[in-house]
């Protein structure tokens, strides 16, 4: 198929590619996707989880009803999608659960930073995806933290946020070994 493109995007685009260690350019040789890199998945894990933390801490002080309004609809459309079996729906809601939290702390930029250091963190994820559709644990965990956070409860909120994004420590062993041509 061809895409009518010059050049110099596509190289620019395997630039930031290889930036994100997901490629590996190899001149005069050619370009590959990297493997799943597990010290790349636990540093972005946690980056994540240092900052998520804080993030809910504050937003059991700063959230406003509407912005609970939004991650209350958010965990519906988990709901549903659970039931309906969307999958890869749940995974962009699973996403935009936590953007609503840095949103409504006003963090944004703090997201984008997170975004763009998780790659490899994201690739696990969507490998689980992709061997397991049963995400009614991390809707479970989204509820929970929607509970404390409703609650005020910051502690409670800042553990199970550390709790749900460990569940990826227990998780990685098993898809390595399914996937051990995928893995560094």
């Amino acid at each position: 198929m061809q895409l009518q493109v010059s050049r110099t995007p596509v190289r620019e685009a395997f630039l930031m590619l290889a930036q994100e260690e997901l490629l590996d350019v190899f001149p005069q040789s050619g370009t590959m996707v990297s493997y799943l890199d597990l010290a790349l998945v636990e540093e972005g894990r946690f980056i994540r989880q240092t900052i998520e933390q804080v993030i809910v801490r504050e937003a059991c002080v700063t959230l406003q009803s509407d912005q609970l309004f939004k991650l209350e609809s958010n965990l519906a459309m988990q709901t549903l999608c659970l039931e309906k079996g969307t999958h890869q729906q749940l995974f962009e809601l699973d996403e935009a659960f936590h953007q609503l939290l840095f949103e409504g702390c006003q963090k944004m930029r703090s997201w984008k930073i997170i975004r763009q250091l998780n790659s490899h963190f994201d690739r696990l994820r969507m490998l689980r995806l992709a061997s397991n559709s049963d995400w009614l644990n991390i809707v479970q965990q989204h509820h929970l933290i929607f509970e404390a956070i409703s609650n005020r409860d910051a502690d409670k909120a800042v553990q199970q946020m550390t709790d749900h994004l460990q569940v990826v420590n227990f998780e990685k062993q098993a898809l390595k070994e399914k996937y051990l041509d995928y893995f560094k």
